[in-house]
């Protein structure tokens, strides 16, 4: 597990060894197997989800590195839009439109685009739900503890 020093921060652990053997000779009774069992388990769980986050962290501050690029990248894309439809509105007038009807018509292009794109965002994200299965597993995590413990 983490140590610290791979970057990682140190995660509780299950000790490997024996403790003190009258201890241990000391606690050979089942309610002292159960305690041991019990905090063992939960140091476990605990180490588990610590190591999922610390994992998923790493991997988001990589994805979140990579994702300037791409950031930058749209932005110039977004900036060079501006160019390609003021290009569009000279062209209508080279074609001999008036220079204004020409821009009313790149402008009514520019909203039609903006309406069709906002239409399909909202599609989308109205297909949006909650993680159900990670409820379920949730929930049904939770009553098996209950029922195990007797609650």
């Amino acid at each position: 597990m983490g140590n610290g020093r791979d970057g990682l921060p140190p995660v509780p652990s299950i000790p490997l060894t024996a403790e003190d053997l009258e201890q241990v000779v000391g606690e050979t009774s089942i309610g002292g197997l159960v305690r041991d069992a019990t905090a063992h388990l939960s140091t476990l769980v605990r180490a588990e989800v610590e190591l999922a986050r610390s994992e998923v962290a790493a991997e988001i501050k990589k994805g979140v590195r990579g994702s300037v690029y791409f950031i930058v990248a749209l932005t110039v894309l977004l900036f060079s839009l501006f160019f390609f439809f003021l290009a569009l509105g000279f062209l209508g007038s080279d074609l001999g439109l008036p220079l204004s009807a020409s821009f009313a018509i790149v402008f009514v292009l520019m909203l039609l685009i903006t309406a069709a794109f906002g239409f399909l965002g909202y599609k989308k994200v109205r297909k949006l739900k909650a993680p159900e299965k990670t409820i379920s597993s949730a929930r049904d995590t939770v009553a098996t503890l209950r029922h195990r413990d007797g609650r």
